[in-house]
């Protein structure tokens, strides 16, 4: 071989190692399974989210897709394991509101919610419902102001622990509405609920999945929910906005994410797909029974509501002096 001919053998090699391969690497995943790291416990709406998606993202990508669950630290215990798995797509996981707030609400995160993780899409949109013990006598939102503002501290509002969603977003709304209730955390909803139902507590700000079967069942009054519109699964019920605190807005949701050098090719791959299986029939119906409603978006749609939720409960931790416990 003429030394000319070896020249440019090696250079066109050299180019063929240099050239991108994110179009090849994206057309060959997924070529083993896939897993969904979900940092709560099984049996959550979260846990059942997750596991819906799953089940069809398996059916679209021909692999098996693994939902794992990782409780621990409000969430925080799953976080750290994915933002350290390998960037390659095959590791997701299940990012909730809870985890916006937990910057704020931990003095140390051994991860960076914001750039350790690439967004991938949203799955689910649920707003919560503000309900009360029967015997309180409050029949809407305009009536639990007024009884607020007359016994201040008096009312009781049960959450499903500390710096929860089901903490702050009450005292978001006793911000807003300018009226102070006293915080009761519980370990769960279960037992919070039970409390409101029983009178101990008077006031819950609880999601649909939740509340709404003891406000059907007349255990609890539903007043209002809590999204910027009336949901499609309790639309008797007004928002809380029309109800005398104009602007206010809590929306549950999940999302799915991956760590944060995954290829983007990847990242689009696996956005679109999870947008396939949100718009499927069976997969909407499975969240419209949880109260939920499937929220597909791009990655970038994702990012801006995760950037927007950590600056929104920031303010609220710092105004409530809620602390992890």
């Amino acid at each position: 071989m003429t030394s000319s001919r070896r020249t440019f053998l090696a250079a066109a090699c050299a180019a063929l190692a240099a050239a991108p391969f994110g179009p090849a690497l994206a057309q060959a995943f997924p070529n083993k399974p896939v897993r969904i790291v979900v940092p709560y416990t099984p049996g959550g709406p979260s846990d059942i989210a997750a596991r819906a998606v799953g089940q069809k993202l398996a059916e679209q990508l021909g692999q098996p897709v693994i939902v794992e669950n990782k409780p621990g630290a409000g969430g925080n215990t799953g976080a750290d394991l994915v933002a350290r798995a390998p960037a390659d797509g095959y590791t997701l996981m299940l990012v909730t509101t809870g985890h916006t707030i937990n910057p704020s609400l931990y003095e140390k995160l051994g991860y960076n919610l914001l750039s350790d993780f690439a967004p991938v899409s949203q799955i689910t949109s649920s707003p919560m419902v503000v309900a009360v013990s029967p015997s309180l006598g409050v029949n809407d939102m305009r009536g639990l102001i007024a009884l607020a503002k007359a016994k201040p501290g008096a009312l009781n509002f049960a959450s499903a622990g500390n710096g929860s969603s089901t903490h702050l977003a009450p005292e978001l709304f006793a911000l807003m509405a300018g009226v102070k209730m006293t915080h009761v955390p519980y370990k769960g909803s279960a037992p919070a609920l039970a409390d409101v139902m029983a009178g101990h507590a008077q006031v819950a700000f609880d999601f649909m999945t939740s509340a709404m079967p003891h406000v059907r069942s007349g255990k609890l009054k539903g007043l209002a929910t809590t999204g910027a519109t009336r949901s499609a699964a309790a639309p008797e019920l007004p928002t809380v906005a029309e109800s005398g605190v104009p602007g206010f807005e809590v929306i549950g949701w999940n999302g799915l994410v991956v760590p944060a050098a995954t290829p983007k090719d990847i990242v689009a791959k696996l956005s679109a797909e999870i947008r396939k299986a949100l718009e499927s029939a069976d997969v909407k119906a499975r969240f419209a029974g949880l109260g939920a409603a499937a929220h597909p978006t791009t990655p970038e749609q994702l990012g801006a509501l995760m950037r927007s939720e950590v600056e929104k409960w920031a303010k609220v931790v710092k105004a409530s002096g809620a602390k992890a416990e």
